[in-house]
């Protein structure tokens, strides 16, 4: 870690740091997104069951005055109000509360999507360490942002909520003469209107802190360039013993393929550059195969390893760059080059059954 203090973080975040992030509950998400959410779902769920709750307004107010001229006060009485005060709350805001908590769900879902973390729940030391807690408080950059856009937001939702309740009071002094329906309906219109201009400020208020929270989530978790190298090594492990690894591999299958080469009936090369050794058994492979193959180097140890083993050398430029390109050890050769090779296996063939005869 203190090899990375101090280095300019200019990478974007990885996967895995997003996922790590994520896992901590570290995401992007706006406050202001969510309360636009509220705002605009209540207001469609009010307006949607605005006739039902002026009813019940209505109702319960008609019933509470009608009442008043003999009402007497015991413990019955206030036990009874009690109950249908109860009643009429719980009956007149289950839509619009389980409304807006389906809504507040909802929103939280879309910004960050659907996924449990415990490790977000667990505690941490940290969280209760109470000079840190002030320092988060009241001298972090965050702090200072959060407070800014609170009174921002403040002053504007303030202005426009006086703008739109200052034509509502003027309104509301012919509600002298109506009826208690008529108020109740004047009530919830108002709200609506009130609502619904809020919703508009509040849409941009959103839309901004969405914007910054993103760019801000992005930020916070740039890497830099060694903290990117040191993720890499960690899930792929050091490019140095990657690349040793693969050295020792390397080495291993030209040593099993050295081994075959006296086991080869011709070996075709360049003659200096390319060596190519094949063997064919037609018990086995409709068409010969490559054994062993090497350039420059590697070219040479080929045949100098044939002729230590009296495997036969073919000349061919052509042929050798051809299979050489074309096929890997342990192919076999293509069809196009199967005739050539097929002329040179039975001269070589036959010259070994002739010098068999003679012996």
């Amino acid at each position: 870690m203190a090899a990375n203090e101090g280095q300019e973080k200019t990478e974007d975040a990885t996967s895995k740091k997003l996922s790590d992030s994520r896992e901590e509950g570290q995401v992007a998400k706006s406050q202001e997104m969510s309360s636009f959410a509220v705002f605009s779902g209540g207001l469609f769920i009010l307006y949607i069951f605005k006739g039902f709750i002026s009813d019940q307004i209505g109702g319960m107010t008609t019933y509470i005055f009608r009442s008043l001229d003999v009402l007497t006060i015991n413990i019955n009485i206030i036990q009874l109000y009690f109950l249908k005060a109860f009643g009429f709350f719980a009956l007149t805001m289950a839509p619009i509360l389980l409304g807006l908590m389906v809504i507040g769900f909802g929103v939280n879902v879309g910004q960050i999507g659907l996924k449990f973390s415990m490790k977000a729940m667990k505690p941490k030391a940290s969280k209760f360490n109470p000079i840190a807690g002030i320092k988060r408080l009241f001298f972090s950059s965050r702090s200072f942002v959060e407070v800014a856009k609170s009174l921002a937001k403040l002053f504007v939702i303030g202005f426009f909520t006086y703008r739109v309740l200052d034509d509502m009071v003027k309104e509301s002094v012919d509600l002298v003469d109506r009826s208690i329906s008529e108020i109740t309906t004047f009530m919830i219109d108002s709200s609506i209107t009130l609502i619904w201009k809020l919703t508009l400020v509040f849409a941009v208020i959103a839309i901004a802190d969405f914007i910054f929270q993103k760019f801000k989530h992005k930020k916070d978790l740039k890497m830099s360039k060694q903290e990117v190298k040191d993720e890499n090594k960690q899930q792929d492990g050091d490019p140095e013993v990657k690349a040793r690894i693969k050295s020792i591999q390397f080495e291993t299958a030209r040593k099993r393929m050295m081994q075959d080469v006296p086991n080869a009936d011709v070996v075709i090369t360049n003659p200096t550059h390319f060596a190519v050794a094949l063997m064919y058994n037609p018990e086995k492979n409709a068409a010969p195969k490559v054994v062993a193959k090497g350039m420059d180097t590697l070219a040479q140890r080929i045949k100098q390893i044939a002729t230590e083993n009296g495997v036969p050398l073919h000349e061919n430029v052509e042929l050798a760059r051809a299979l050489y390109k074309v096929a890997d050890v342990g192919d076999e050769i293509p069809a196009e080059l199967f005739q050539v090779v097929a002329q040179i296996l039975a001269q070589i063939f036959r010259e070994r059954n002739s010098t068999r005869s003679i012996v």
